[in-house]
């Protein structure tokens, strides 16, 4: 089965590390976040993807065709116009009505994908939410999607579109794509991937909804160390012994990072290549080929290539920076 991942979003909640990394090759709990997203579907059998790649979506490409041999067709969408037209772009590489599963580039999840890859009609991934205007929701009734409404000023249902979508035919959805670019149908200054799935569901296609229990926000620094935290606790990586060092699990240490008197952990992942000496670091997240030393950080990002020590601050900065604490 084909997947489309697009990936064309700059990032710009999670600055200063988005102005020289695309949000999705952003390090949690040891490996780029898409890392995550590709191991899932891989395991569910997709072996096609459409990747829609926007800013600096050459360093997407570059490290996709790296570390995965699955089929790749990479999709750039230079004007961002919404959702509905990024996967609009990718009409000419979707045989007729082949079934597809779409996949939001920064959503990390942990749901049974190969039931989900098996309904018999299309399906929508959703999660209950307390505050459901920030998202495209669902209106249910008997398991059956009645209506989906993009961002709502007031609730009509708690149960929010978490970006993994099941569609049994590709043809319904282009064509509803059609119509609403052609007619200028946009909701909030965009065309909108619930708006088109809205019109597949008027015209008779069923949808149903899968619950997603497990779903992971990666879009803002605290949400990103939570998650982190929480892939860490669940998948709980084997850690070596460091010689003067105390290890406090859930930890990830890049087997060729060097770390000498410090303590590591909880919750802390060390990028590869990274050198953390005469430090404590815990809750945070050091980037590939950084330098960590004579300091004590806490709920923290360290940037790949960075360098920082001093005392102890709380801290969120990007690749390439240099900070000395006194």
């Amino acid at each position: 089965m084909k997947a489309i991942i697009p990936v064309a979003g700059v990032g710009t909640r999670l600055r200063p590390h988005t102005f020289s990394h695309p949000k999705v090759l952003l390090n949690v709990a040891g490996k780029p976040i898409i890392g995550h997203i590709m191991d899932k579907l891989i395991d569910a059998g997709i072996d096609e993807a459409i990747v829609i790649v926007g800013y600096l979506g050459n360093m997407v490409e570059e490290w996709l065709r790296k570390n995965y041999s699955i089929r790749f067709t990479f999709v750039n969408q230079s004007e961002r116009l919404g959702l509905a037209h990024a996967l609009w772009m990718c009409k000419p590489h979707v045989k007729k009505d082949e079934p597809l599963f779409i996949i939001l580039g920064d959503t990390i999840f942990d749901v049974d994908l190969q039931a989900v890859l098996k309904s018999p009609v299309s399906s929508l991934g959703v999660h209950e939410v307390k505050d459901p205007r920030r998202f495209g929701v669902a209106v249910t009734e008997n398991g059956k999607i009645l209506k989906l409404v993009e961002k709502p000023d007031e609730p009509v249902s708690n149960l929010a579109i978490v970006g993994l979508y099941f569609l049994l035919h590709s043809e319904g959805l282009f064509s509803s794509i059609d119509h609403i670019i052609e007619n200028e149908m946009k909701t909030k200054g965009e065309y909108q991937l619930t708006d088109a799935l809205q019109l597949m569901i008027e015209q008779g296609e069923i949808f149903t909804t899968f619950a997603v229990e497990g779903w992971y926000d990666c879009g803002k620094p605290e949400t990103l160390l939570s998650t982190n935290k929480t892939l860490l606790l669940e998948n709980q990586p084997g850690t070596k012994q460091y010689p003067g060092c105390i290890i406090n699990d859930p930890v990830f240490i890049a087997k060729n990072a060097s770390v000498e008197n410090a303590i590591i952990g909880p919750n802390a992942t060390i990028g590869e290549h990274a050198v953390v000496s005469d430090a404590i670091i815990r809750d945070s997240i050091i980037g590939n080929d950084a330098r960590v030393s004579h300091i004590m950080i806490d709920h923290s990002i360290v940037g790949n290539n960075a360098s920082i020590s001093g005392n102890p601050h709380e801290i969120n900065i990007g690749d390439y920076s240099e900070i000395r604490v006194r």
